[in-house]
């Protein structure tokens, strides 16, 4: 998969996740895919001080984007 064609498909992952984030008053953005394998993201809005954000990070976005991205091993949130 070109780089192209993988930030396509993480960028798929998190417009079917961002309804759910929008939902609660927060937000995602792709900030980059390093190495093919490694998704930085930006958690927003009321995701930024939600005390389950890890647990949303890890069960809800690294799991859809993986879905989408089987190659991906990280889904790193930078604040």
């Amino acid at each position: 998969m070109t780089t192209e064609e993988l930030t396509i498909e993480v960028q798929k992952a998190l417009e079917e996740i961002r309804p759910f984030l929008n939902s609660d008053g927060g937000d995602i953005t792709l900030i980059s895919i390093e190495d093919g394998k490694h998704v930085k993201v930006r958690l927003e809005g009321a995701c930024t001080s939600c005390s389950v954000n890890q647990m949303t990070l890890r069960a809800g976005v690294e799991t859809t984007i993986k879905k989408f991205a089987p190659q991906i091993e990280t889904v790193v949130n930078i604040l």
